[in-house]
């Protein structure tokens, strides 16, 4: 097949969605399709920052939520003309749509359009503050939601509770096909762990927790600092890293401080994805400290699956799904979202038991292996594509 893959978002970026379609390229090619990707930034640069971002930022002002409406409407008035092209250049056999713009650019191609669902577009609008909630935009969203998996000719999930919402508020069923990775990319590093401490310099004998989250507040990014303390008090080594950048920064930086915890919290920035292994490998756990927010919940989270198939055991919120990827207890260990003592309990676990964090390590990654490999989520997504195409 010749399989197009389109997002109204930014790609290559730092975040799940490129490391998705990037992971599903790679497994599709494997089994022998013709892939290209189509995003936001093959839009010209002044048209993204002149066309698009301004205007939305000058719209926002006037009115909350106007802004973030106008700028999807406009990135998906862009990318037709994109896709457009694309499909001129070459005879595409189904465009795979990655968001609910997305497939408003690609449905005039007559070309058979799958859209894959990611998460919940009004609800995570709201719980970001980008979109105040009952607000004209906030309908607006809505109904954009509803019109896409109406239109679209099939409906792929990231898991089973996006299905379940698009059933209700579209009447549409989808097919969930959990998120996954590249099992030859994501594995066991941990002999490196040594060399890999003295290229980050990071002290050898610390115990490092590693979260590898978007400093946003539906990630729980502030929890594992606000449970660092009670960690310490039994095991001063222990350091926790984030990777990722967001709107908590600030925030997080200054309860580390407050707390007087500031220098065994690492708070790195972005990193790139190639090199985002090299952390997995050099820590000796990794948390997930997702929560509810907004009604929004982590979906197959894709940090959590890596994670698992790296080789070091993993601590989850017990929410969305998590939930549905972790067995508390066997290959890794889930703690209540926001529990402060659930964490640290955790996290106090893990170091005073490290062989049994390593059986937990041990199973989840054969778990990634047996059911999250890139190479079966593509096989499940071309029989899907071969479904929209002979619809």
């Amino acid at each position: 097949m010749k399989i197009l893959l389109a997002t109204a978002y930014d790609y290559p970026h730092l975040g799940g969605l490129s490391v998705h379609l990037t992971t599903l390229k790679a497994g599709l090619e494997a089994r022998g399709h013709e892939v290209d990707i189509v995003s936001f930034t093959d839009v010209p640069k002044w048209k993204r920052d002149f066309i698009v971002r301004g205007p939305a930022f000058l719209k926002n002002k006037k009115e909350a939520g106007s802004g973030y409406v106008y700028s999807l409407e406009q990135r998906s008035k862009e990318l037709k003309q994109i896709i457009q092209q694309k499909v001129q250049e070459k005879n595409y056999d189904i465009i795979n749509a990655q968001d609910v713009y997305t497939t408003f650019a690609a449905l005039p191609t007559g070309i058979p359009v799958a859209s894959t669902v990611h998460g919940y577009l009004t609800f995570e609008g709201i719980s970001k503050g980008t979109v105040p909630e009952n607000s004209k935009a906030a309908e607006t969203l809505t109904n954009a939601e509803r019109e896409a998996y109406r239109a679209t000719s099939e409906i792929i999930t990231v898991d089973t509770r996006i299905k379940d919402y698009i059933q209700e508020m579209a009447g549409v069923e989808g097919t969930a096909i959990r998120n996954f990775i590249d099992v030859h990319a994501f594995k066991p590093k941990t002999e490196q762990r040594e060399a890999l401490r003295d290229q980050y310099k990071i002290a050898k004998d610390e115990f490092v927790f590693f979260v590898p989250r978007r400093l946003t507040k539906k990630n729980g990014v502030i929890y594992p600092i606000l449970s660092l303390p009670a960690v310490l008090q039994e095991h001063p080594r222990t350091r926790v890293i984030f990777a990722g950048t967001g709107e908590m920064m600030d925030e997080m930086k200054a309860k580390a401080e407050e707390l007087g915890i500031d220098k065994q919290v690492s708070i790195i920035g972005a990193v790139d994805h190639s090199e985002i292994l090299n952390y997995y490998s050099l820590a000796n756990a990794v948390i997930i400290p997702s929560i509810y927010s907004a009604g929004v919940e982590e979906a197959t989270s894709i940090s959590a699956l890596e994670g698992m198939g790296s080789g070091v055991p993993v601590i989850a919120s017990a929410v969305g799904g998590l939930k549905e990827i972790i067995e508390h207890g066997k290959d890794g260990l889930l703690v209540e979202e926001k529990s402060i003592d659930g964490l640290s309990d955790a996290m106090v676990q893990l170091i005073d038991d490290v062989e049994a964090g390593e059986a937990l390590a041990q199973a989840a990654r054969q778990k990634i292996v047996d059911h999250y490999s890139h190479l079966a989520a593509a096989a499940s997504y071309e029989a899907i594509y071969e479904k929209a195409i002979n619809k």
